[in-house]
């Protein structure tokens, strides 16, 4: 971890007129005495910290500029190859070849209130990456972080599109397993929860680990026990293979399909027979934008049009993770909040869409925060990520994806 450098102490006046100056700076034009300045550290991406007061105290930001319009930025989701698996931010940045990034989605961190069921470490939301579908979003009851604000859904997405732009979304599942002359809607796609009385796919994107927590709970209560009526069936080729009363574990084939069902149905599932025909299919459909995504990572708005969303938290403060649009998508801001012990009050909700707002964002978006909030980046020259931040349980916590920034020399 790389120590904090240039530490800006803003004044309370100097934050109010961020948003006369955050055009300019973020452009990479001068900025005035105070405002934060963003330093180059790749084509088209750019890195500044500064401190914010805030209503708890002061705290201390860490934000990437990132130009889209540059033909040689991209953004892309940072995974570590399977939606239930888990790596540190820096780890995957240098993986796959990012200059910067910072953590992304809630994520299924524990399960307490289920003995004997391990936590899968898989993301809340939906996840696109490099423009393939890898999961859908789990029941609103089913997510881990705080509450989400009124009107938004585990279905919210921050995505960029084929034309490079960067926008908030919804995307929900629409998927069926089709066999004989009976067609079943799919339920969810490689989730850690499945709704009651559904079925679920799982692909080889999902990875080794066990498929029961998504039996588990139900659509109104993350806690309620794990269903007891389930049953699995396992396609290969587009046939059925095999099948169990309880769900699996283990790497999946790339050819092969798990279908998991709970209640209603696991009682369908149940009907298929060894060698039975069985088609699946699944797609996320975007409830706003009809470009296809290249990238997406859930969370939650917190801004849109330019103006907080209602019902924003304004009590509760915390280390966070946000990321921000602007320039009619050709700008995305990606902040991450210090969590060294003098900044670790953080910042409320309210004051993160406040704090977007002044940076020039017209839609803001939630990530994880606490322990997960970490941003990396290379420094120029390097060809490794180093931690800019501190994250506030003293060293980076692994964590199923994130956002990371491309920039080709």
């Amino acid at each position: 971890m790389t120590r904090r450098t240039g530490r800006l102490r803003t004044a309370l006046t100097v934050f109010a007129a961020w948003s006369a100056l955050a055009g300019a700076t973020l452009a990479g034009a001068a900025p005035a005495s105070g405002a934060p300045a963003f330093g180059r550290l790749a084509p088209g991406v750019r890195y500044a910290e500064f401190d914010i007061p805030a209503a708890r105290g002061v705290a201390h930001a860490h934000v990437l500029s990132i130009d889209l319009g540059n033909p040689r930025v991209s953004v892309d989701l940072l995974h570590p190859g399977a939606v239930a698996a888990r790596a540190p931010i820096s780890r995957l940045a240098d993986a796959q070849g990012a200059v910067a990034g910072v953590n992304g989605d809630f994520f299924n961190i524990t399960e307490t209130q289920h003995p004997g069921v391990e936590a899968t470490g898989a993301s809340v939301g939906p996840a696109v990456a490099s423009g393939r579908t890898t999961k859908a979003a789990v029941p609103d009851g089913q997510r881990f972080g705080p509450a989400l604000p009124p009107g938004t859904s585990t279905e919210d997405v921050l995505g960029v599109g084929t034309d490079r732009r960067a926008r908030l979304d919804a995307l929900a599942l629409d998927g069926s397993v089709v066999t004989g002359g009976t067609r079943l809607p799919l339920g969810g796609l490689n989730q850690y929860a499945l709704p009651v009385g559904s079925v679920g796919a799982f692909t080889s994107d999902w990875g080794r680990a066990s498929r029961v927590r998504a039996t588990c709970g139900t659509d109104t209560d993350r806690a309620a026990p794990c269903s007891t009526d389930t049953h699995e069936v396992t396609v290969r080729d587009g046939r059925v293979v095999s099948s169990a009363g309880v769900p699996g574990s283990g790497t999946i084939a790339s050819d092969t399909t798990v279908l998991v069902g709970r209640e209603a149905g696991a009682q369908q599932l149940r009907k298929l027979s060894a060698g039975e025909r069985v088609v699946v299919r699944h797609r996320l459909v975007a409830a706003a934008s009809k470009i296809p995504y290249h990238f997406a990572v859930g969370g939650y708005p917190v801004l849109r049009g330019g103006r907080p969303l209602a019902g924003l938290d304004d009590v509760t403060s915390a280390v966070r993770t946000a990321a921000g649009v602007s320039d009619g998508g050709t700008r995305l801001l990606l902040l991450a909040l210090d969590g060294a012990p003098e900044f670790r009050s953080g910042l409320t909700i309210a004051e993160v869409a406040d704090t977007m707002r002044q940076l020039g964002s017209v839609d803001a978006f939630s990530l994880d925060g606490g322990g997960s909030t970490t941003l990396a980046a290379r420094e120029p020259g390097s060809t490794a990520a180093t931690v800019r931040n501190h994250p506030s349980g003293g060293a980076e916590r692994p964590v199923p994806n994130g956002i990371g920034v491309f920039s080709r020399s």
